[in-house]
């Protein structure tokens, strides 16, 4: 169909949309209509027919134009572009399309009034949507000539679109929409020509212009001879009467466009109405047989793909029940499991309102159908007239009250392993008896799919306790990275006071606050080891003053020459005391991995910032606002989506990359956030919040911008 597609001609498009522009003038039309000299021909003709042109002398363009007024324009515009469009259609040629003309003419004339009455600012879409409302019948034609020419005759009912469906797979409804999609026509104009045919009651409170084709392709069709039903016009909340000057004025309308376009709609009134048809196919038994054995092989193929796709027993069942009520049209159907022991059938998938036969078993030394359908491997059906039934069997056809009970054996390798029940109405039983070979494959699939899963089981439960010794190794493995990470920053700091250490020592100088420097890192070690082998870490105990943590740590990481000459580390702090919850070890490890982070990234040189903004407000809540800048390289892009997970670092060493995560991990516990900000031209920054105990929440009416941000 999209090989035979005809363009929908630009001009059209381009009419309508300076149509709905209120300053657009005769001269703006004519120029557009200019372009297409079929166009212009036919508005020629017309213009300078009697009954536009009664001075004798031709027109021009512009002249025949102001002779006819904007709404004939618009009219013969929009016919001529349609009539172009159709007679592109592979077929259309060689068919009679008077009957199909005249209601497409019918519903676009009805459709403009409908659409006045009801103020609808745009008339002119509404007649084109007429117009185009049965486009899918000459597609359906162009694509398949010989299986639709004499539906294409037929009234545009319900009945049509049956036939359609069962001849063609698809409606003119459906197939219309898709050309007008095609043909990118901006408007609900797809959605009236799919909806058409709809219930009343479905398109009620739908978009204007569905209601409006709606309604009048509904009184395109209606015989005029006889009334109009009371509710006829509900549909556009217009009365009887408005419809009624509605269809009595279209006749009119409709012969003097079709008479301006040049279309023949002579002898349509006489032609006989014919009825929608659906050829009846030759039927050839075997070939019959072979096409639904073909079928069935292949969708049991498909059913047990996706039986296998299942890893759980409960989902496999409830798969299996579900696609049984489907395919075999089986009244909630259930499934019965063989106990290990081989004795005892167990329910152990049904329906929710069935929930008694979990507790439901079936001894095999009973005598029955059921067992031996399990016994022999075979297909039954069990019913109240096909023979003495045991307790179980009565009992099972009162719960599932149906006629009779289908007895489906799930067998995989000479294996039965359980049965797949279903209830069967009587009308139903020789259909499924015909389809004996499917039910029996069906079946095998799904006891393919349950006995995999069982060999995995034990598999699985071998390789679950694999997978957790594998977890516990790598969390291991992942905690030393942590404690050794963490503890090479304060025992470089023990080295660097060292060399301070030796130095004032052969100087014979005091060295009381280098050894207490000392004391302070060994004990930071200390804890450090500690917080990574509780369990629970209690940083929530105890206070810091933010600018005297900070102080401190400066004045540590310049003494010990953890910077070097080349770093300018600069600090600016709030004239204000900030006080947090928390250990100021744990504030002085976020900072010191920042600021070592920063070191790194510029082995020539830069400048480092240690901001303490104060109390700023962040979602509802105050916060201590904490920032480290530098105005290195930036951070990558590819490692910013990710920034604060371990990540494989280009730096040497077993233990790099896990910096900022284990911050991340001592900021959340102590109840604050980092974020962070980095280009190539003004460095990285991050700024940590955290948050200010016992502040209120911030009002709402105090909220800043920044709040939302």
């Amino acid at each position: 169909m999209v090989a035979r597609l005809p363009a929908m001609p630009q001009i059209l498009l381009k009419l309508l949309e300076l149509c709905q522009s209120d300053g657009a003038g005769m001269a703006e039309m004519a120029k557009l209509i200019a372009n297409d000299a079929g166009m212009t021909v036919k508005l020629l003709n017309v213009a300078n027919s009697a009954a536009y042109n009664r001075g004798g002398q031709k027109a021009g363009l512009l002249q025949a134009l102001s002779f006819m007024g904007s709404d004939m324009i618009k009219t013969l515009v929009i016919g001529e572009s349609v009539l172009q469009a159709f007679n592109g259609f592979a077929g259309s040629a060689n068919t009679d399309l008077r009957r199909f003309w005249k209601h497409a003419l019918s519903t676009a004339v009805m459709a403009r009034e409908i659409a006045r009455a009801l103020d609808y600012a745009q008339s002119e879409e509404a007649y084109l949507a007429g117009l185009l409302h049965d486009v899918g019948r000459l597609a359906l034609l162009a694509a398949a000539p010989e299986d639709y020419a004499l539906n294409f005759q037929a009234d545009d009912n319900e009945e049509l679109c049956i036939a359609e469906t069962r001849t063609l797979q698809m409606t003119h409804l459906e197939s219309g929409a898709w050309v007008v999609e095609r043909w990118n026509l901006d408007s609900f104009m797809a959605d009236a020509i799919l909806y058409h045919h709809e219930p009343v009651a479905r398109v009620d409170g739908a978009h204007a212009l569905i209601r409006i084709v709606h309604l009048a392709h509904q009184l395109a069709n209606h015989d005029m001879a006889q009334p109009l039903a009371a509710d006829a016009g509900a549909l556009c909340k217009l009365s009887n009467e408005e419809l009624l000057t509605i269809c009595q004025g279209a006749a009119v309308q409709v012969q003097k466009a079709a008479s301006y376009l040049g279309i023949d709609l002579s002898g349509v009134e006489n032609a006989p109405p014919i009825q929608a048809v659906v050829p009846l196919p030759k039927v050839d038994v075997a070939q019959q047989r072979l096409s639904d054995e073909v079928r069935n092989m292949t969708l049991a193929t498909e059913l047990g793909q996706s039986f296998a796709r299942q890893k759980d027993e409960a989902q496999l069942l409830k798969l299996v029940r579900q696609n049984a009520q489907v395919q075999f049209n089986l009244e909630e159907p259930a499934v019965f499991l063989l106990a290990a022991n081989g004795q005892t059938l167990s329910g152990a998938s049904m329906a929710e309102r069935h929930q008694r036969l979990a507790d439901f078993s079936v001894p095999l030394s009973a005598a029955g159908a059921m067992a031996e359908a399990v016994i022999q491997k075979k297909l039954a059906f069990v019913g109240r007239k096909t023979g003495l039934l045991s307790l179980a069997e009565e009992q099972l056809l009162r719960i599932f009250n149906t006629d009779f009970l289908l007895c489906l054996p799930m067998v995989a390798g000479g294996q039965c392993l359980g049965l797949l029940l279903g209830g069967v109405p009587a009308w139903q039983l020789p259909e499924l008896q015909r389809r004996e070979r499917f039910l029996l494959a069906f079946a095998a699939q799904a006891a393919t799919a349950l006995q995999a899963i069982g060999r995995s089981s034990s598999a699985g439960a071998e390789a679950e306790v694999d997978q957790r010794i594998s977890a516990v190794r790598e969390e291991q493995r992942e905690s030393a990275r942590r404690v050794v990470h963490e503890v090479n920053n304060p025992l470089a700091i023990i080295k660097n006071y060292l060399e301070v250490l030796d130095d004032k020592l052969a100087r014979q100088e005091p060295v009381q606050g280098e050894i207490g420097v000392l004391h302070e890192e060994i004990d930071r070690i200390g804890n450090i080891m500690g917080e990574f082998v509780e369990a629970a870490p209690a940083l929530g105990q105890g206070t810091a003053e933010i600018n005297q943590t900070v102080g401190k740590l400066v004045k540590l990481v310049r003494e010990s020459k953890f910077l070097p000459a080349t770093v300018e580390l600069v600090v600016r702090l709030a004239p204000q005391s900030c006080e947090i919850e928390g250990s100021a070890d744990t504030l002085k490890q976020i900072l010191l991995n920042l600021v070592k982070n920063a070191v790194e990234v510029m082995p020539k040189g830069g400048r480092i910032e240690i901001v303490n903004s104060g109390q700023v407000q962040r979602k509802g809540r105050y916060f201590y606002a904490l920032c480290v800048n530098d105005n290195g390289p930036g951070i990558p892009n590819e490692h910013r989506s990710k920034l604060f997970t371990p990540v494989k670092s280009s730096k040497p060493g077993s233990n790099r990359g896990i910096g900022l995560s284990i911050v991340h991990g001592l900021v959340k516990k102590l109840g604050g956030t980092i974020d962070c900000v980095s280009t190539t031209t003004n460095g990285t920054m991050f700024e940590i919040c955290l948050p200010v105990p016992g502040a209120p929440a911030v009002p709402a009416s105090s909220a800043s911008l920044q709040d939302f941000a």
